[in-house]
């Protein structure tokens, strides 16, 4: 199967769920988004694969968030979410593991576990 983790290093949990793969010896690629931004089509296919609702894919605790005064309803269309991260790639949630037709966002971590 393959695994992607979309990873930011600067952030503990994130590096706590790349260790957890490679210590599960679980083949991945890391996709540094912040770096690569994704685009709106690739956010889609995530959000169409998350089996949580779209603004779950959004850090809403983010200074960012706050400073963009995003109204929080309107975070229930996917469209619109995958339009706000990738516009904003800081705002997406962390740790997020894809495989082809699953995303899962790895808080609790634990929850990772779920699809390796």
């Amino acid at each position: 199967m393959q695994y992607k983790l979309y990873h930011n290093p600067r952030c503990s949990k994130s590096r706590q769920a790349k260790k957890l793969l490679e210590d599960h010896k679980i083949s991945f690629e890391t996709i540094l988004y912040l770096v690569n931004p994704l685009k709106e089509n690739e956010l889609e296919d995530i959000l169409n694969n998350l089996s949580t609702k779209p603004k779950s894919l959004v850090r809403i605790k983010e200074k960012l968030f706050k400073e963009l005064e995003i109204n929080l309803e309107s975070l229930t269309e996917k469209k619109i979410v995958a339009k706000l991260l990738a516009n904003n790639p800081k705002l997406m949630e962390r740790p997020l593991l894809t495989t082809t037709n699953t995303a899962i966002i790895g808080r609790p971590l634990e929850k990772i576990l779920e699809i390796i």
